[in-house]
């Protein structure tokens, strides 16, 4: 950018800008809040009742909402809560991990309708798009569903600069180099014309939990996600925030330090792999960890281990990240069972308590509800979201 070049601001919204911008913000507050009469929905979206009258006709018209059962006991007619129609929107999620990948079809309401996972050594695109191009006829004939231009199109959660885990993975550096130059819409493209949508996994995640989970409660939070390799993501006034790149809430880059006093990033501190690695050279079989339904009872000692370092620094992280954005909350979550998230959340909130904090307002310490699935349903959120929702930030588009 020239130091002369001033960035413009967002364009001005014509008549018909404004109806699709009042679509949207009428289904996200559906989606949002539940089922609601058109009355509250004008007060709360501060339209006039018959600009919202029309609204929603128009998307029950359509399919995409559906009347609830009247709600009597008020003076006057019984009013009709309206929620979102199940069948209304139909999307695909792709998560691409280290060890697996897993399919989702998701419906409106954020119901997952039918999910696949595939397991491999490390991850490459011959088998990474073979399982999506069979998984995604598979999901879809046996979901029945009720037209095909009902699916919104398909969402991609990777994390950032696949071809950098080699050493992390046990992969020769050749073969993920060829994730580098992947296209994905072209790939894609050569079994499936839906829209398609590609995002970093962890901001993927994130808008799960902001979606479905225990985001809604908060304006402004930051949010971890502990997977093989620890990442975040970032919530502003409400909406998810992507960054100019893609790759806000970057939180597994942040500086940290090991117990040696060497400085590293929170990936190499935080994250399941050194879990991993420590059951590996305990005897024990590291498949576990990710069998489903997940059961960790049989390595308590690594796990006590890991939960106590993972907690320490992910609680320094959480200091850092509010010393730039004043969070009132942040949230961890990830691929792990719900009894050992909510033993590392404890110890993240017990070793914040004893940081210095001076200057800094500290934030509540939560739990994510989504779970070890937030990546791939997070993706299959994203068309939905580029198309029907309301997005403050604007900047998630699908090509």
């Amino acid at each position: 950018m020239d130091q002369g070049e001033v960035r413009r601001l967002s364009s001005g919204v014509n008549q018909q800008g404004v109806r699709d911008h009042n679509e949207r913000l009428i289904l996200s507050m559906i989606q949002r809040h539940g089922a609601l009469p058109g009355s509250d929905l004008a007060r709360i979206a501060g339209l006039s009742p018959q600009t919202v009258s029309v609204i929603l006709r128009g998307l029950e018209g359509e399919g995409f909402i559906t009347r609830g059962d009247p709600q009597r006991g008020r003076v006057g007619k019984p009013s009709v809560p309206m929620t979102l129609a199940a069948d209304g929107v139909f999307s695909v999620g792709l998560k691409i991990g280290r060890r697996s990948a897993d399919l989702v079809l998701a419906d409106f309401r954020g119901q997952v309708r039918g999910q696949l996972q595939a397991t491999y050594r490390y991850p490459l695109p011959a088998e990474v798009f073979g399982f999506l191009r069979k998984g995604f006829a598979t999901l879809t004939e046996a979901a029945r569903l009720p037209a095909r231009a009902r699916i919104a199109g398909i969402g991609i959660a990777k994390p950032f600069e696949m071809w950098n885990w080699h050493d992390a993975v046990g992969a020769p550096a050749a073969e993920l180099a060829v994730w580098r130059d992947i296209d994905f819409e072209a790939e894609i493209a050569r079994f499936c014309d839906l829209p398609v949508l590609v995002e970093n996994d962890a901001t993927a995640a994130c808008r799960a939990e902001h979606v479905y989970g225990r985001g809604r409660a908060f304006r402004d939070y930051a949010y971890f996600f502990v997977g093989s390799f620890v990442g975040g993501g970032v919530v502003l006034n409400h909406s998810v925030f992507d960054g100019a790149m893609g790759n806000a809430g970057a939180f597994g880059s942040l500086p940290a330090m090991r117990a040696d006093g060497r400085a590293c990033q929170l990936i190499d501190v935080a994250s399941l792999y050194l879990l991993e690695a420590d059951i590996v050279a305990e005897g024990h079989d590291p498949r576990l960890l990710w069998t489903q339904p997940q059961d960790w009872s049989a390595f308590a000692a690594p796990l006590e281990r890991w939960i106590d370092a993972a907690g320490a620094q992910l609680a320094r992280a959480a200091l850092t990240v509010c010393a730039v954005i004043d969070f009132e909350a942040v949230i961890i979550d990830g691929g792990f069972p719900d009894a050992v998230r909510d033993r590392l959340v404890a110890r993240v909130a017990q070793e914040l308590v004893r940081l210095d904090s001076r200057g800094l307002s500290l934030p509540r310490i939560e739990a994510g509800q989504v779970g070890g699935n937030a990546r791939a349903l997070g993706a299959a959120c994203g068309p939905v979201f580029s198309r029907y929702l309301l997005n403050t930030h604007g900047g998630l588009t699908v090509n």
